[in-house]
C-alpha cells in the first residue's frame, strides 16, 4: 500500500484540467488548419475569422502551458490560468454571441472551445483545486 500523499499533478481535477487545456488547444490548432484549407471560400473565412482564430490558438498555448505550471504546483500559474480562462471564457460568450460577426461554424467551434474553458474555469475556482495551493 502506497501512503505517500499524491503530487499536484497527480490529483483527478488537475489531469482534467490539464486534459481540457490540451483539448481547447487542439481545437483551436485544428481550426487554423481548417481555416488555412477554407481560405478560398469568402464565406467562410473573413479576415475577422484569421484574427479571431490566431488569438484563440495563442490563449489556448498560453492556457495550455499556465495548466501545465499549476500541475508542477506553481501558485503563480495557477493564478495565471484562473485569470486567463475566466477572461477568454467571457470573451467567447461575447464574441459568439455577436450576430453575423463570425460564420456559423466557427460560432460553434468558439462554443465548444466555450465549453472546456468553462470547465476549467470551474475547476481550477473551486475549493479542492485552490486547497493544493493554500500551503
Amino acid at each position: 500500500m502506497n501512503s505517500r500523499p499524491a503530487t499536484v499533478s497527480e490529483q483527478p481535477r488537475i489531469r482534467a484540467v490539464r486534459v481540457l487545456t490540451g483539448a481547447y488547444l487542439a481545437l483551436s490548432v485544428l481550426t487554423l488548419g481548417a481555416i488555412f484549407l477554407l481560405r478560398d471560400d469568402p464565406s467562410m473565412v473573413t479576415d475577422v475569422v484569421w484574427v479571431r482564430a490566431t488569438i484563440v490558438a495563442a490563449s489556448a498555448l498560453l492556457t495550455f502551458l499556465f495548466a501545465r505550471s499549476a500541475a508542477r504546483g506553481s501558485k503563480r500559474g495557477l493564478l495565471r490560468l484562473r485569470i486567463v480562462s475566466a477572461v477568454m471564457t467571457v470573451a467567447i460568450v461575447v464574441i459568439v454571441s455577436i450576430p453575423g460577426f463570425l460564420p456559423l461554424w466557427v460560432r460553434l467551434e468558439q462554443g465548444v472551445c466555450g465549453a472546456l474553458l468553462l470547465a476549467v474555469v470551474v475547476l481550477v475556482n473551486g475549493r479542492h483545486v485552490r486547497s493544493l495551493f493554500s500551503e
